[in-house]
């Protein structure tokens, strides 16, 4: 049988300071309904900033 909707989509890291999308990863919309925010390190500003949860293009 299908299921009707996705659970787990694709999302976009982008930083908090300069706007660039850094990293994909997967979500699980059931599980976590906010937006999901990580410190990782961004290579443009080589320092660990917070990453923002976006739409991937």
């Amino acid at each position: 049988m299908a299921k009707k909707g996705k659970v787990v989509e694709i999302i976009a890291l982008a930083c908090s300071e300069c706007k660039r999308r850094n990293y994909t990863t997967k979500k699980n919309r059931r599980n976590m309904q906010g937006k999901l925010e990580l410190k990782k390190y961004c290579p443009h500003d080589r320092k660990h900033t917070l990453h923002v949860e976006t739409k991937v293009k």
